[in-house]
């Protein structure tokens, strides 16, 4: 299923890539063009969270009734979700989403050749063996790249025969003087590698204190009485809380193994997602302002 989906997203970042002659320009167009389809999911889940809010405190109550009938608990729950029309899975489907978008784009920035440029396999494969017979290979996870970033050299080893096949493997992956071709950890001496992961960490960690500090605003101004903690509702908004830690933590592992193109990637969503935020945040208190009016 991720081999479909990094496939589909090859043929939009090839596209984009064929319009701006750099892979860097390349995936901050697909990341926006990415989070504008999201965009009606984002929504409805932003909506999701503050209709939420609002039933924290009719929640509490049939939590603190029936504490000691779990049977009761559960069907006035069920009762309470249908009647609000809302599914208190629907936070988890969202992160699925962003799951299987994440390893989609993993697979899809690990073998641009593949997945970008549709090269056939037999093509890559020559090439494959070629940059390890030849000793420029680093023994990588990522061969493709390896492949990319030796495109010179594969040339002059070939002396002009099947430049045109060469040509056609050539990604221009410089961007601002880094290479996003290189990998952090092969590249340990290159402080220029470490750039790109410490604005993803910097913007991930303003992005979890704006999440943070809207829960908690909503939470003030609902004036929701204190009942036990660990109920139902404290469960979720743990697992809600465990779940902003998780995607971060698992996105930086992966951006210090994986090409620079991933982190790139993953920046610019995060700056995106706060922009984001910021404003359905607003659009929505309006719309909840004129409702009430």
């Amino acid at each position: 299923m991720l081999n479909f989906f990094a496939n589909i997203f090859g043929y939009l970042l090839n596209f984009l890539y064929n319009l701006v002659s750099n892979y860097g320009l390349a995936i901050i167009l697909f990341s926006i063009i990415v989070k504008l389809i999201m965009l009606p999911l984002s929504i409805k889940q932003q909506k999701s969270i503050k209709k939420n809010t609002k039933i924290q405190e009719e929640m509490k109550q049939i939590q603190f009734k029936y504490k000691n009938d779990p049977e009761k608990l559960n069907q006035a729950t069920i009762e309470l979700y249908k009647r609000e029309k809302m599914s208190p899975f629907s936070g988890c489907f969202s992160a699925i989403i962003q799951i299987i978008l994440l390893f989609s784009v993993f697979y899809l920035v690990r073998e641009p050749l593949t997945h970008m440029k549709k090269i056939d396999t037999e093509i890559i494969n020559k090439y494959k063996t070629q940059i390890v017979e030849e000793g420029l290979s680093n023994n990588s996870a990522y061969p493709e790249i390896e492949i990319i970033r030796e495109i010179d050299k594969l040339k002059e080893l070939e002396k002009n025969e099947n430049k045109e096949e060469i040509d056609s493997l050539k990604i221009n992956m410089e961007f601002f003087g880094l290479d996003l071709s290189k990998v952090p950890t092969q590249n340990l001496n290159d402080f220029k590698v470490y750039i790109i992961p410490v604005l993803y960490v910097i913007s991930s960690f303003i992005s979890m204190r704006i999440s943070t500090s809207m829960q908690t605003k909503q939470k003030d101004d609902e004036e929701t009485e204190k009942v036990e903690e660990n109920d139902l509702n404290s469960s979720m908004e743990q697992a809600n809380k465990s779940m902003s830690l998780l995607m971060p933590i698992m996105s930086v592992s992966i951006a210090i193994i994986a090409p620079l193109g991933l982190a790139l990637y993953w920046l610019i969503n995060n700056i995106l997602m706060i922009l984001e935020r910021l404003i359905l945040n607003k659009v929505i208190k309006d719309e909840e302002v004129e409702e009430n009016a």
